[in-house]
């Protein structure tokens, strides 16, 4: 299933000590990439956040998580003070004012500035409890960021599948103007050839013209290129009904069908088939731009 990399989740729990919110947001990207901001005394869950999210919900994206807590209850946590830190810190800023001679303004402000001066002293909690309690509502905010990347996905797919279809529709049609080319521009060269050397008086080596006819035929031949379509063609619809994550995978075959687009066009001497393979180009660019999105 295809699912995008852009979504937004958010769930609540309204709690008799605290109130929990998750939000939820990712926007595309080359790699997992996890940011998660929590209140300060509850930092030691930012890890188990990360890995919940990398298991369970998404592979590739950015993802930014916010989670805010309204303590209400009993369990509100005390503020405190690293008194050793503090007498350290007011007697360098003493230090400073004396030796440049700077206005004294140390006030309770001023120092209060430095959050590290400041530590949350909370009661003694079970972790695991307190993990689960963050997890039940982390969950129930991905299940909504989940609903949303498989309805970006499933629009992405279909829209995908739409373009992939009319690439191959212009693949069929350069194939059957190319079998008319090929048998014309032999059939061409060879009473150009004929006609030269009759003007030259020059007796025609039949063996040697079928050579070099059939060398040139062959050079502006699109048969393989357009073998080699057909079977991209193919890993695209299994690629793309798999189960699992298939951005990367669909933005390595893009190149492959660029690749062979590209070939087709610089081969083939036709101005139809110029004109096909700039129609089949631009369709799989826009492809390539839909699958920047895709997981």
């Amino acid at each position: 299933m295809v699912k995008s990399m852009t979504a937004f989740g958010r769930a609540k729990r309204v709690g008799e000590q605290k109130d929990i919110t998750v939000e939820i947001k990712s926007v595309n990207s080359r790699f997992f990439d996890c940011n998660v901001k929590l209140p300060r005394a509850y930092a030691f869950l930012e890890e188990k956040i990360k890995s919940y999210i990398m298991k369970n919900a998404v592979s590739r994206a950015k993802v930014d998580v916010y989670v805010t807590v309204e303590n209400h209850g009993s369990g509100v946590a005390n503020v405190g003070i690293d008194e050793a830190y503090a007498e350290s810190y007011i007697s360098a800023l003493r230090t400073l004012r004396d030796k440049f001679s700077l206005a004294d303004d140390i006030s309770v402000m001023s120092v209060a500035r430095n959050q590290d001066i400041f530590r949350l002293d909370k009661e003694d909690e079970d972790l695991e409890s307190e993990w689960e309690l963050f997890s039940s509502v982390l969950e129930e905010a991905l299940v909504g960021y989940n609903e949303m990347r498989s309805l970006e996905g499933a629009k992405a797919e279909a829209d995908i599948k739409a373009k992939i279809e009319l690439v191959r529709e212009y693949a069929d049609e350069v194939e059957k103007i190319s079998l008319e080319d090929t048998v014309g521009y032999r059939d061409k060269l060879e009473a150009r050839i004929r006609s030269i050397l009759g003007d030259a008086g020059i007796a025609v080596d039949e063996n040697r013209l079928l050579t070099e006819c059939a060398i040139w035929a062959d050079k502006i031949a699109i048969d393989e290129e357009l073998v080699r379509l057909r079977s991209h063609f193919g890993a695209f619809y299994d690629i793309i009904s798999s189960k699992e994550p298939s951005g990367r995978k669909l933005d390595f075959l893009m190149q492959e069908l660029n690749r062979e687009t590209n070939t087709i066009g610089s081969k083939a001497n036709n101005a139809k088939i110029a004109r096909i393979v700039v129609n089949m180009k631009g369709e799989l660019e826009k492809i390539r731009e839909q699958i920047q999105n895709i997981e």
